[in-house]
């Protein structure tokens, strides 16, 4: 085998809705808005990741821009393999090697997917040169990530809030005990964001100004201690037509949100009450871990652990939880593979 790991790279993907990470030799070497665009015409992939992501919203009729995957499974296999090749390709290590390496992957994957789904991720790793595929679940690779020893016979919460799904697991002994998967996380707050805008100030805006929204002024809670100012949005208005900009405060954006994180809390608070006594005895103790770039919405862990009485901790770089658990899992395949879908 030592001579044809010398043709074998390994490589560890998040693919996520929102955003694509890939981790090689330890390292985040791409981080990318997982879309592409494609032409009409031709049916060809011009422009992937950021690239595609500053197209968003401003194509003429022969282009379309793509989001491969929603809800965190795919929904365009053809465009999401393209996706995953182009940015396997983008990677710098990989791009001196004349012949393509084989790959051995570990991808993760929702905890809530079905064996087609499964299936789908597989077969489109495999064409982009992947020889040995291991999938992980979501919350899985979120708690390695966070540094929680999954092995131990200890219950732990990880609530992972993504751009597609919010996957909520409780885990013990190296497995999930109980889960639950909600369609609500970032993508369907941008889209609150949105729809508040529309009805309340006439404005329409498009998918990148309201992410824009929400990653500067969103909040989960109208009584921030540290208040982020209030932001001028430009948009059109459903009145006249013409362009016009709107001020916005932190808590009109906190009202609009309300009700979808109503239903992550409910989400929470359904997956406490399946979980075994001894488990949520230690949850008691250790609280519930954040992880994912919608856990970054300001004051979200306040109002969780208000709802729980728990002491509710964020992930540090949210954002690169997932992958960096996926990336530990590549390192150590002994170690966990009970946890990894071959």
């Amino acid at each position: 085998m030592g001579f044809f790991d010398f043709f074998t790279e390994e490589i560890a993907i998040d693919l996520g809705t929102a955003n694509t990470l890939i981790i090689h030799n330890d390292k985040v070497v791409v981080d990318s808005p997982s879309i592409v665009a494609r032409d009409r015409v031709t049916g060809k992939i011009i422009a992937v990741g950021k690239e595609a992501n500053l197209m968003q919203g401003k194509t003429h009729e022969n282009i379309k821009t793509i989001r491969p995957l929603k809800d965190g499974v795919i929904a365009d296999f053809d465009a999401s393999e393209q996706m995953m090749n182009q940015l396997i390709k983008s990677i710098p290590a990989l791009k001196k090697r004349i012949l393509p390496p084989s790959l051995r992957m570990v991808i993760c994957i929702p905890s809530g997917i079905t064996e087609v789904e499964m299936r789908a991720v597989r077969d489109s790793a495999e064409r982009v040169n992947g020889k040995e595929v291991f999938l992980i679940h979501e919350p899985m690779a979120a708690a390695i990530g966070i540094g929680i020893d999954i092995i131990q016979p200890k219950g732990n919460m990880i609530v992972d809030i993504g751009g597609g799904t919010t996957e909520i697991a409780v885990i013990a002994l190296g497995g999930i005990i109980c889960d639950k998967s909600v369609k609500i996380a970032g993508d369907v707050f941008t889209n609150d964001i949105i729809y508040y805008m529309r009805t309340q100030h006439n404005l329409y805006i498009g998918e990148s100004t309201a992410e824009k929204v929400k990653i500067n002024i969103g909040s989960a809670t109208d009584d921030l201690e540290m208040p982020p100012e209030e932001m001028s949005i430009q948009g059109r208005d459903l009145l006249t037509g013409k362009p016009k900009q709107v001020l916005i405060s932190y808590r009109e954006i906190a009202k609009a949100l309300d009700k979808s994180i109503l239903r992550i809390e409910d989400a929470v608070m359904e997956t406490l009450s399946q979980t075994p006594p001894e488990l949520a005895a230690d949850i008691y103790n250790t609280g519930i871990y954040l992880a994912g770039g919608g856990s970054m919405l300001r004051g979200l862990d306040k109002r969780i652990s208000q709802k729980t009485d728990l002491p509710v901790y964020i992930a540090e770089d949210p954002l690169r939880a997932v992958v960096r658990g996926t990336g530990i899992a590549l390192k150590n395949l002994d170690k966990f593979k009970n946890i990894l879908k071959k």
